[in-house]
């Protein structure tokens, strides 16, 4: 007889995308991969309980509370998944911890480094499992470019590039502030592409290649002022539009990272390549089953790129879906963030990237910042 799945009750802090993603790997992680937790779906937070309401009733949440302080006081949650502004990250995720709650959190870690620090202080200092959601890391095909990279398939690595392209902000109309556009408020976001779509650019070259030493950045706000959503008053906009970054990892390859929000054309157009002495691999979310691999040491007239497709057995996390061939998508990858969350419970053992992961993230995003001010070379 199998072993009886131990309960995992979660509080939800918020109802938007985020929490939709989050919510959909809690309610399918366990019908997928046993990890000897059951997720059940307890309560959900937010400031608008009618919209919360119908949220907690199209997920299948018990019930709903007005404040988030509730969830964390409540004796029948066991973790606070943070899903709010980035702004609101280190108080809920500080006081969750002191309640001795797992804390999960929506990334970036906080809007600074400053910032984070407190709350990976507060996490270790109570000894709580943590995560930030950093899921691209959990796509299966990028995750076979880290085990193929763990392995030295490559060599010496010596360049690492990545872009995130968006075109959603050109229009001068779009407000900042408010529910639907804090992204654009500096107060709420912290930054603009940098924490938002570089800083999965960042995780994932810390995690696939190596520290990043130093770097120099140029960045860029095209609309200087835009009507605040809530107050109807025009404001200075104060997040960054567009980023171009160079930088040197600790293990002495060269890095170029792009993002933008003025990229007429795409939606979420992410891409990431990594060059070694041995081969090439490269990878684009738009097909995000399949990994292009250059191997050098193919001769002659079949010497070129070809395309794995990333759906077989014993590739990461496929062999508990479907039959190879078929694949899976964007909501999957924080199934299998959730998955590798539970796992670690059972073994005690945390799950990727953690706080102080993040914090790295964090640390780089900062330094792209100060040097698209200052224009100068900035080591970390």
């Amino acid at each position: 007889m199998a072993a009886k799945k131990k309960t995992l009750n979660v509080g939800m802090v918020g109802y938007g995308f985020m929490a939709r993603a989050h919510s959909h790997a809690w309610s399918e992680v366990a019908q997928v991969f046993d990890t000897g937790y059951h997720p059940v779906l307890k309560a959900v937070a937010a400031r608008s309980t009618g919209k919360a309401q119908a949220f907690a009733d199209q997920w299948g949440y018990e019930r709903v509370e007005s404040d988030w302080r509730k969830l964390i006081e409540a004796k029948d949650i066991d973790a606070i998944d943070i899903c709010v502004p980035n702004d609101l990250h280190a108080e809920i995720a500080i006081a969750a911890a002191k309640a001795g709650k797992m804390v999960l959190t929506e990334k970036p870690l906080a809007r600074t480094a400053k910032e984070g620090k407190p709350m990976v202080d507060a996490v270790e200092k109570a000894g709580v499992p943590n995560m930030v959601w950093y899921n691209y890391r959990r796509i299966p095909a990028v995750t076979f470019i880290k085990q193929m990279v763990d392995k030295g398939k490559l060599g010496k690595i010596f360049h690492y590039r990545a872009a995130f392209l968006q075109d959603w902000t050109i229009n001068p109309d779009v407000p900042q502030g408010g529910t639907a556009t804090w992204r654009l408020d500096v107060d709420a976001a912290g930054s603009g592409v940098t924490g938002d779509l570089l800083a999965h650019c960042v995780d994932t070259a810390l995690w696939i290649n190596s520290d990043i030493a130093s770097l120099t950045a140029m960045t860029e706000t095209f609309v200087k002022e835009r009507k605040h959503a809530v107050t109807g008053q025009m404001q200075p906009v104060g997040i960054d539009d567009a980023a171009g970054v160079l930088a040197r990892f600790g293990n002495g390859s060269l890095g170029m990272f792009e993002s933008t929000r003025y990229a007429r054309g795409h939606k979420a157009a992410y891409t990431l390549e990594i060059n070694g002495e041995h081969g090439s691999f490269a990878w684009d979310l738009h097909d995000l089953h399949r990994v292009s691999w250059f191997d050098h040491k193919v001769e002659g007239p079949l010497r070129g790129w070809s395309s794995i497709h990333v759906t077989d057995g014993d590739h990461p996390y496929m062999g508990k879906w479907w039959v190879p061939g078929l694949s899976v998508g964007y909501g999957e990858s924080f199934t299998h963030q959730a998955a590798d969350f539970l796992m670690g419970l059972g073994k005690k053992k945390g799950a990727a990237p953690t706080f102080r992961d993040a914090l790295e993230t964090n640390r780089v995003c900062d330094a792209i910042l100060a040097s698209g001010k200052s224009g100068r070379w900035v080591t970390l």
